[in-house]
């Protein structure tokens, strides 16, 4: 498994509303094939695109979009981000 946990910020809140995007921390060697396929596993939602970026802390972090329309949402309220 790659995910670690949501990464929830003003702005990861922001994409997640008007982008239906979120953020994972996830292991550091996982590429984006295997965190596509997680997330689909985890959640039940196509997975349109993963862009990943190592943090200045020396993590890693995935944002991930979805192909579905409310899925980002739906994924939010399931793990209660909100």
């Amino acid at each position: 498994m790659s995910i670690r946990y949501p990464f929830i910020t003003e702005k990861a809140t922001i994409q997640l509303e008007e982008e239906n995007k979120l953020q994972f921390v996830v292991d550091v060697n996982a590429n984006k094939d295997q965190i596509k396929r997680d997330v689909k596993e985890v959640y039940g939602f196509d997975v349109a695109a993963v862009k990943t970026m190592i943090t200045p802390t020396g993590k890693k972090k995935a944002i991930v979009a979805f192909a579905d329309d409310d899925a980002a949402n739906e994924i939010a309220t399931r793990i209660g981000l909100f």
